[in-house]
């Protein structure tokens, strides 16, 4: 991490620091000497709204076979053991 600086220097230097932080820097903010945040420039993700069905079937390709028959009993055992655990349950 950048530099470490106490609170009360972010506190008074602002505006300095954050211009720094556009800039590319990060800092570790300390109380009482103890680390308690990382300040780092923000990152922006492109999140993709859809997966190319090309790209999905190639990812999945090397998944091993599914056994539905023992997903579907597994499934059915978990649905038996969960209960309301305020005592209620949630089939009636």
């Amino acid at each position: 991490m950048g530099e470490v600086i106490k609170q009360s220097q972010l506190r008074n230097d602002n505006a300095e620091v954050m211009r720094r932080v556009a800039a590319g820097e990060s800092f570790t903010i300390t109380v009482n000497g103890q680390p308690v945040a990382d300040l780092v420039p923000h990152q922006r993700v492109q999140l993709r709204r859809a997966i190319p069905a090309e790209e999905l079937d190639a990812l999945m390709a090397d998944l091993p076979p599914m056994d539905v028959d023992s997903w579907k009993q597994e499934r059915d055992d978990l649905d038996q053991e969960a209960h309301d655990p305020h005592g209620s349950d949630a089939s009636s």
